[in-house]
């Protein structure tokens, strides 16, 4: 598809249906790319917004545990009876979430 573009531009004909493939190329890709990830994002966002004292938890690590303590970026966690250890909010999930795919 791009090389038909590209051979449409460099023939100069076609300006338009040239520029009206490339507007179509963006808004699929808007569509299918972006928008499902700025929604993940946002639902993620409410989950971390809803977590309170008692919730499990999983680090982005793989580390499971229960919420002891929540501060503004902050969570302490406790993992063990115990053991807590302080994790970053935004490497936390609710247990049960579906966590981003790491590439």
């Amino acid at each position: 598809m791009l090389n038909t573009i590209l051979l449409q531009a460099a023939n100069g004909g076609g300006n338009w249906s040239g520029i009206l493939m490339i507007v179509a190329m963006i808004a699929i890709f808007y569509l299918f790319m972006i928008r499902p990830q700025q929604k993940k994002q946002k639902e993620l966002k409410k989950q971390r917004d809803a977590m309170k004292n008692g919730d499990r938890v999983v680090t982005a690590g793989g580390i499971h545990g229960r919420i002891k303590e929540i501060k503004d970026n902050t969570i302490l966690m406790e993992v063990a009876p115990g053991v807590s250890i302080k994790v970053e909010r935004s490497s936390v999930y609710p247990a049960g979430a579906e966590m981003p795919q790491q590439q």
